[in-house]
């Protein structure tokens, strides 16, 4: 496991998906990574437009499994569950939906884990 936290800006989209990268690389990743990077850049945008509240950060925590699963969960201390609503803007959390092998919301306290798990070799 490896994490790593960032603060409340924009510029944190790019880092976090910098750390994703270098992550997989040094893991021996070499499945799947431009779906990886674009759900990390998904999530960690969700997490500042909805779920990071001013002068917090959010943490971004990977996982890599025996069975050759990788893990991706962003964690914030914003209110509400995410969800997909269908709306015009906003098509996120749809994305990470197609492009993962499954994905979902935690509650925690305060705020939520919202990961997705990309299995290896499921391309």
């Amino acid at each position: 496991m490896r994490d790593r936290l960032y603060l409340r800006s924009p510029r944190s989209v790019a880092a976090a998906r910098q750390f994703t990268r270098d992550t997989l690389r040094a893991w021996g990743v070499d499945e799947r990574p431009d779906e990886m990077l674009l759900c990390v850049s998904e999530l960690a945008t969700n997490a500042l437009r909805y779920g990071v509240p001013r002068g917090r950060g959010y943490l971004l925590r990977l996982f890599g499994f025996e069975d050759a699963t990788i893990r991706v969960e962003v964690h914030d201390g914003g209110p509400g569950l995410s969800r997909i609503t269908g709306r015009p803007h906003g098509h996120g959390l749809t994305l990470v939906a197609a492009l993962s092998d499954d994905w979902g919301v935690l509650a925690r306290t305060p705020g939520k884990v919202v990961w997705c798990e990309f299995r290896r070799g499921a391309c």
